[in-house]
């Protein structure tokens, strides 16, 4: 049975998507099947593995009004081991459709029941809000990584975004865990830098994974290139990083 993890916090430009797809890629290539859901109307895990997001005819929001199936929205990537469910941005007018649906929060986990056996993770990336959308994730989903960037408001929202945790968790999907914080866009110079990670790991303790992603200029470029930074620029910083975070998930998931 594969694990659905959902990647999720309601702030803008932690390094969710960075994550998804690099994450996917990270344990793709160390053999593991992945689906990578596109569930942000941006689409940008979609392009960040080479999907042209404009061609896109079935993708996450025909999933969700279940207009097609998972299967029929599945396409192959170019990292190995690795399929998306693209998303294009009229996944924009799906809060809205659903918003008289019955069970509205349950149609991703309902849609993904014939296909979850096929893989050994389902990523979800998230967008950014705590709308409809990544409810839905949230439902779906067996864990969650919060992406957490050093930066001066990381704590920011933490505190919303766990107690959106907690109320799924009690009315929607009693299983749903966190499958840890991770820290993002860590840059060793900087004191601030040290002092979120000193703050994050006293307050949260083991609920913090031990990569930490470190602030890399090959990172932020791979995207452009419709890759993920495991086939752009596998000896960089931010490949090492990313390979860690997949191994350790690997190891607890053991």
């Amino acid at each position: 049975m594969g694990k659905i993890i959902a990647i999720a916090n309601q702030k803008g430009g932690v390094g969710k998507t960075t994550t998804s797809v690099n994450l996917a890629a990270s344990l793709g290539v160390l053999e593991k099947k992945i689906l990578l859901i596109d569930a942000d109307p941006q689409a940008n895990a979609s392009s960040g593995l080479g999907i042209d997001v404009e061609t896109v005819e079935v993708g996450t929001y025909q999933l969700l009004e279940h207009t097609a199936s998972a299967a029929e929205c599945i396409m192959a990537t170019s990292a190995p081991n690795v399929d998306i469910i693209p998303a294009h941005i009229d996944l924009v007018a799906i809060e809205i459709e659903l918003v008289d649906k019955p069970k509205r929060e349950y149609m991703l986990k309902k849609a993904l029941g014939d296909i979850q056996n096929n893989y050994d993770f389902i990523l979800i990336d998230c967008a950014p809000s705590l709308g409809l959308l990544t409810l839905n994730a949230l439902t779906a989903s067996n864990s969650v990584v919060i992406p957490i960037q050093c930066e001066y408001f990381a704590l920011e929202g933490l505190g919303k975004l766990l107690n959106t945790i907690k109320s799924v968790q009690k009315i929607h999907n009693a299983e749903l865990d966190i499958e840890g914080l991770l820290l993002t866009m860590y840059d060793a110079r900087l004191r601030l830098s040290n002092q979120v990670v000193e703050e994050v790991t006293k307050h949260f303790n083991d609920m913090v994974f031990k990569t930490i992603i470190q602030r890399n200029v090959r990172l932020s470029e791979a995207p452009s290139f419709g890759e993920s930074i495991i086939n752009f620029d596998a000896s960089s910083k931010g490949a090492q990083n990313y390979l860690s975070l997949a191994n350790e998930i690997i190891e607890n998931n053991k």
